[in-house]
């Protein structure tokens, strides 16, 4: 499955370019022009197993730098800085890593 099955390729197109420059990752500002805040949950969790690149069930640090690739491949990589702000967001119980829930 790829991300344009659960997405408008223009709507991705639009919300990477918005954030193509370094230091300008807004995780949420980027999940709403994605349009993942008006899908199911259960297409929400179909976009995390896309993101789950090792199918682990858990998308880790190093995967969370390159989500914007996830979405396409013309995306940029996450600073250090993002990447630890996203990761912080999503682990809502410290263990390092992000579960589909």
């Amino acid at each position: 499955m790829a991300m344009t099955d659960l997405l408008s390729a223009e709507d991705i197109k639009k919300a990477v370019g918005a954030f193509s420059a370094a230091e300008s990752f807004n995780y949420k500002k980027f999940f709403e022009m994605v349009g993942l805040k008006k899908k199911s949950p259960e297409d929400v969790k179909k976009v995390f197993h896309i993101l789950d690149k090792d199918r682990s069930g858990f998308i880790e640090e190093d995967e969370l730098k390159f989500v914007l690739k996830g979405f396409t491949p013309d995306g940029r990589d996450l600073s250090d800085k993002e990447t630890k702000a996203l990761l912080a967001a999503g682990d809502k119980d410290g263990d390092g890593k992000i579960g589909a829930d």
